[in-house]
């Protein structure tokens, strides 16, 4: 899979399932000259017992992040910290669900606050990533998560669009707390079958609601010439989030080459 994005010529990769890539020196051997871009951890925001005894998961996969190659500062890994779903909004994503009510929200920022600061702690800057089936899903969520907190924003273009928002305005407007970035492509009209269906967001995966690049209805060149007009640096990952055993291996390297090559195109 390494050699693969390599060639198709990414210069990054997420850590993916703590441990998948290895720890230590394993790690450095298989990214072969890649760089570790970051990874996701989730924690139980809603819940202070879970969230507690999830910390150890976060400061493992940040031993992960100190064992990766040496990186300039704005490429260095980025915890991509998110939140645990919940089963209401995972059964109707796209803000169709409600979220968390308004006296939970303190408690619930108080503890994002609490696993960003840990971050920083040990020398990395996190990145909160809004995303469907969760409690951070809605434009609305993500302003009152901005709010409450300090923690620098993971945009991530399909999500947001397929809840509702326009990521080339979200861009601009949160253009002060963007510190990563995640592309990918959204199709609405998959989403609304699949809501009529009674279908869930794993079922909405596997049906391609998130395209490949291009074939949503992502304006891919609005948001590449706005991280331009923004001054971001920092990583660009490119996701298609799918299902096993609905696509081949070789139909998901070769549309991930296709992603990779979009974005050369438009001059990223």
């Amino acid at each position: 899979m390494v050699r693969a994005l390599a060639d198709a010529g990414y210069e990054g990769i997420d850590m993916g399932p703590l441990g998948y890539l290895g720890t230590g020196d394993e790690l450095v051997k298989r990214l072969d000259g890649l760089l570790l871009a970051g990874g996701w951890v989730d924690l139980r925001y809603n819940d202070a017992t879970a969230f507690e005894q999830g910390l150890r998961g976060l400061d493992a996969a940040l031993d992960v992040f100190a064992a990766a190659p040496p990186a300039p500062a704005n490429l260095a890994p980025r915890p991509t910290i998110a939140c645990s779903g919940t089963p209401e909004r995972f059964a109707r994503p796209g803000g169709n669900a409600p979220g968390l009510e308004a006296a939970d929200w303190p408690g619930y920022a108080a503890r994002v606050q609490i696993a960003a600061d840990r971050c920083r702690e040990r020398g990395f800057e996190p990145a909160f990533h809004h995303h469907l089936g969760t409690y951070v899903e809605t434009p609305e969520d993500v302003e009152r998560l901005l709010e409450l907190t300090d923690v620098q924003l993971c945009l991530d273009t399909g999500h947001l669009l397929l809840a509702g928002g326009d990521p080339v305005s979200a861009l601009r407007d949160w253009s002060a707390r963007v510190g990563h970035v995640h592309i990918k492509d959204g199709d609405t009209s998959i989403l609304a079958q699949a809501l009529q269906d009674g279908a869930d967001l794993r079922e909405i995966m596997g049906r391609g609601g998130f395209a490949q690049l291009g074939e949503g209805e992502l304006d891919l060149p609005g948001v590449v010439r706005t991280l331009g007009e923004i001054g971001y640096d920092g990583w660009v990952i490119i996701e298609q989030d799918t299902l096993p055993g609905r696509r081949t291996v070789e139909r998901n390297i070769a549309d991930q080459a296709a992603n990779r090559e979009k974005l050369r195109e438009l001059g990223l």
